[in-house]
């Protein structure tokens, strides 16, 4: 359907349709440019979609007219996907998205990467994809980018050679401007993020954990998906942790299953399906990772990072590698869990041996990262 209605339909020269995490969740940089392009004159008169998964569940979130919600991969999807003249995504797009040469596709991304992806990943340890039909993939979603929207120099580096855009000859399709997702990092008050913590219902006075690991290539089940097996007790974690500790839970938007931890009520909290990861970030006091690329953004908070790698041989010989050498992260490695709950009651003083390592990471990753960025991005894309 997807190749006829493209062929057919008449482009709208001012309708741009969003997406973020294959329709799973209003936010990243696909919002970010929404919400700047909502509130600017300039587009007064353009037509906005947004294409989630579970569209009436996200009605609740916009309350302009000329925005449109659809569901992700039905009809009235592709009809709108063939008729805007901007596609503005954050995901690597199945190969039915067939775009016509006079439409322009905004490749957002999600993130600076850590771990290798696409054309990079070198082992074979993915449980559902072959790394030759990852490449393969990878280089088609490059082929119909237009714009690849980047926050560094090292980023630009890493999404030429891992989207094969050197292979292209289309280097100059990055804009490097910092990342539109980042950029409500620099306007949190003091009164949102108070706001933002009642909401959660996180007590006041609490240290707030934001314990966000990333899926594992391996953990797949055929039918379901990426599945994640929780790499910490957290029933040890509660008995060891003083009672002003409180821990929110953010797993990947890939990660299928998910981990029921209601008896943990006033210690922990699920929040995996929560929109914004940047709401997460402004009223957490620390954040704990693995391997994902959120303490990039993170970093732009100046707050302490542990890293607990449990599986770290297994990862990084096995299924992804890194870009990085470990040494230069911001914070330190933790592989035992006996010693994450000690590194986490110490944080304030350890950070302190990471200062040097912090400081270079925000220069070298988030140094465009600010609250103009949105603005920025915009007028290269549109121009």
């Amino acid at each position: 359907m997807c190749q006829r209605l493209s062929k057919e339909a008449v482009i709208n020269e001012k309708k741009v349709i969003f997406s973020a995490f294959s329709g799973r969740l209003y936010a990243c940089s696909p919002k970010a440019i929404y919400e700047y392009m909502i509130q600017s004159p300039e587009f007064k008169d353009y037509t906005f979609v947004w294409a989630f998964t579970k569209p009436d569940q996200k009605q609740h979130l916009f309350h302009d007219s000329r925005t449109i919600l659809v569901k992700f991969q039905s009809e009235a999807f592709f009809q709108h996907l063939s008729t805007a003249r901007y596609w503005v995504f954050n995901f690597t797009t199945p190969p039915y998205f067939i775009k016509r040469d006079d439409q322009i596709f905004v490749q957002c991304w999600h993130g600076t990467p850590l771990k290798r992806i696409g054309m990079d990943i070198q082992v074979d340890g993915n449980a559902a994809t072959k790394k030759e039909d990852i490449h393969k993939h990878y280089l088609e979603v490059g082929k119909i980018c237009d714009y690849f929207l980047s926050p560094s120099k090292f980023a630009t580096d890493r999404f030429i050679s891992a989207f094969g855009l050197n292979v292209l000859h289309k280097e100059h399709v990055i804009i490097e401007q910092g990342y539109p997702r980042n950029a409500s990092l620099f306007t949190g008050t003091e009164e949102k993020i108070k706001a933002l913590r009642e909401s959660f219902g996180i007590p006041e006075g609490k240290k707030v954990i934001l314990y966000c690991p990333t899926f594992r290539d391996d953990q797949y089940q055929k039918g379901l998906g990426h599945t994640y097996q929780l790499g910490i007790n957290l029933l040890r974690l509660k008995e060891k942790l003083p009672p002003d500790y409180f821990l929110l839970l953010r797993l990947h938007y890939l990660v299928s299953n998910k981990i029921d931890i209601s008896q943990f009520k006033g210690f922990a909290l699920d929040v995996s399906n929560y929109d914004d990861v940047n709401d997460l970030y402004l009223v957490s006091d620390m954040l704990v990772t693995d391997y994902s690329s959120v303490f990039f953004d993170f970093e732009n908070l100046h707050r302490p990072i542990i890293f607990y790698m449990y599986d770290l041989a297994d990862y990084k010989n096995k299924l992804r590698d890194f870009y990085l050498d470990l040494n230069e992260l911001p914070g330190p490695i933790v592989e035992k869990e006996r010693d994450l709950i000690d590194t986490i009651l110490n944080i304030d003083q350890i950070a302190q041996g990471y200062e040097g390592n912090y400081q270079r990471c925000c220069e070298r990753f988030n140094y465009l990262d600010d609250a103009e960025a949105t603005q920025r991005v915009v007028k290269e894309f549109m121009k």
